[in-house]
């Protein structure tokens, strides 16, 4: 018995032994795996409470719905392009860290309006647009901050243990979401999420990275902003990315509006129920996670991308037919597996291809180029996925988000651009395109690219 004993510790301690070039044997990399994690477990709190507080306490309309999410998405395409040249001169990690603390100061305004009476509609209205007007420059800011800390060959290994991060996260965070919102509701549940953002930048604060940030006159502002358009715009792969990955938002936000209110209305969920329901994607999250990396060495960045977009199309179209009973409830799981599955196959690679092609000195202005570029679909996608759902009913938006991804996913897998990608490009010089000279780039390498 203590021999068998002996070897289960020992198997135990093996599996959890880190290999010795692990990414989180660097402390660095570690902390900020660390923060992302914790910030994740409060976005699962906000993720449930912030459209049931609309679904169930203001007794939302699909339409308002739609709108709810277009107001987070607004701000990416008014401050995206000019917040990409802003970031590519300051120092990102500040922005990381000044933006999780307004993210707590917002999502805690939710509870104080609901405690005074003020809480409506518009008052959510404004706390999406602030939301996404944080995302923009922050979340911007935390993707390049990964570029600082790892190394361009790895960035597919990092977000898929960025990923790994949020999965777990997602695993148990939903369920506990939903207890704690049947236990003091929605708006109080909030709470939660503000604490966990400040906790999340006092570890990012003790981050250390190197940078020496780009100082340019205002008098290039706009100069500077038309080469990082016209980077995008110049690598035939980026252009690919942004058309493709943009279509998948507008499916992606299509169906967001109206998945909760069918769990709601449609199967009769409880909000602990949709709590519990919301765990599939910490599975699917965690599947992708662990396979996606060794799918993306096999199969190339390219082709493993546009698997994730026929694994979400499935899973939108499943829901779309399945019935209003128990079946249907383990449909909504299931869809739940599939979507965050097939997003993380997606971002993971999306991410680590247009990091990897783009020098160091443009990596704020492409991000928000092209964050600004897939997120211009996703407004109207919502406004669509909230008016077919009001008008011809929730399952036709679900619908239309599944066969729009599933059509998506054949055009995209016969573009030879997206397809060819078997290996992680390289980036080019940045000297063709940093400074005054961006404005007109040389012939030849126009040419090369």
């Amino acid at each position: 018995m203590r021999r068998w004993l002996e070897r289960i510790r020992r198997a135990c301690t093996e599996g959890l032994t880190l290999d010795r070039n692990d990414l989180l044997r660097d402390a660095v990399y570690r902390r900020l795996w660390t923060s992302i994690l914790i910030s994740s477990f409060g976005g699962q709190v906000t993720m449930l409470a912030l459209p049931l507080t609309a679904a169930v306490l203001l007794h939302a309309s699909p339409t308002q719905m739609g709108l709810l999410t277009a107001m987070e998405i607004v701000p990416f395409v008014l401050f995206s392009l000019p917040s990409g040249v802003w970031l590519d001169r300051v120092r990102k990690l500040p922005v990381y860290v000044v933006g999780e603390c307004m993210l707590a100061v917002i999502v805690a305004s939710v509870p104080l309006a609901w405690w005074m009476g003020w809480l409506s509609m518009p008052w959510l209205y404004v706390v999406g647009f602030i939301i996404g007007t944080v995302y923009t420059t922050a979340g911007s800011a935390a993707q390049i901050v990964l570029t600082q800390v790892v190394a361009r060959d790895r960035l597919v290994e990092a977000h898929a243990k960025n990923a790994l991060a949020v999965s777990g996260a997602e695993v148990a965070g939903p369920g506990l979401a939903g207890a704690l919102i049947k236990l003091v509701g929605a708006p109080l549940a909030l709470l939660v999420d503000a604490c966990l953002l400040l906790v999340s930048a006092s570890i990012l604060r003790g981050v250390t990275v190197h940078e020496e940030p780009q100082r340019a006159a205002g008098a290039r502002f706009w100069l500077d902003l038309r080469a990082g358009v016209r980077f995008v715009r110049s690598q035939r792969l980026l252009v690919s990315l942004a058309v493709a990955v943009g279509i998948w938002q507008m499916c992606h936000h299509a169906a967001i509006v109206v998945q909760i209110l069918f769990a709601t209305r449609t199967l009769g969920l409880s909000e602990q129920a949709v709590g519990l329901s919301y765990m599939g994607m910490g599975v699917g999250t965690i599947i992708a996670s662990v396979l996606g990396n060794r799918i993306s060495r096999r199969f190339g960045p390219g082709p493993c991308l546009v698997i994730g977009f026929a694994v979400c199309a499935a899973g939108w179209l499943l829901l779309a037919v399945a019935p209003a009973n128990a079946y249907g409830i383990a449909a909504f799981a299931l869809m739940l597996l599939l979507f965050s599955a097939g997003a993380v196959l997606i971002f993971i690679n999306f991410l680590a291809m247009r990091q990897a092609v783009t020098p160091q000195p443009l990596l704020g202005r492409m991000t928000s180029t092209m964050r600004w570029l897939i997120l211009i679909p996703a407004g109207p996608g919502a406004l669509m996925g909230g008016w077919l759902g009001e008008h011809l009913g929730l399952r036709a938006a679900l619908a239309f988000a599944g066969g729009s991804a599933a059509l998506l996913a054949a055009v995209a897998w016969r573009h030879p651009v997206i397809r060819g990608v078997k290996v992680l490009p390289t980036p080019e010089s940045a000297d063709d395109w940093v400074g005054a000279e961006a404005g007109v780039r040389p012939v030849a390498a126009m040419d090369a690219s």
